[in-house]
């Protein structure tokens, strides 16, 4: 697991080896404790639940980040290091 970004009390990971479960390129975000998962094809809730503001937020990261975030998923799904993101300012 690594984090890849933080902002606005989001962190936002990405797990080594996580192409099974989900079979879809995903991040995962931490809110106060809550864990949501998060497409990044398309920003859709996965899992989890996330209030609408934050959702919100991190779905607008996500389009602006969209190629670094598939190129990281592409790292992390074969377990190499990832890169840190912009978060979101």
């Amino acid at each position: 697991m690594a984090a890849i970004s933080m902002f606005y009390g989001l962190v936002i990971y990405l797990y080594h080896y996580d192409n099974i479960r989900h079979h879809v390129p995903h991040i995962h975000v931490k809110y106060q404790g809550e864990w949501t998962v998060f497409s990044i094809l398309d920003g859709e809730i996965i899992e989890g639940e996330l209030k609408s503001d934050k959702t919100k937020l991190v779905q607008a990261w996500m389009l602006i980040h969209r190629e670094e975030l598939l190129a990281d998923w592409e790292l992390a799904k074969d377990g190499q290091a990832v890169f840190k993101i912009d978060p979101l300012k």
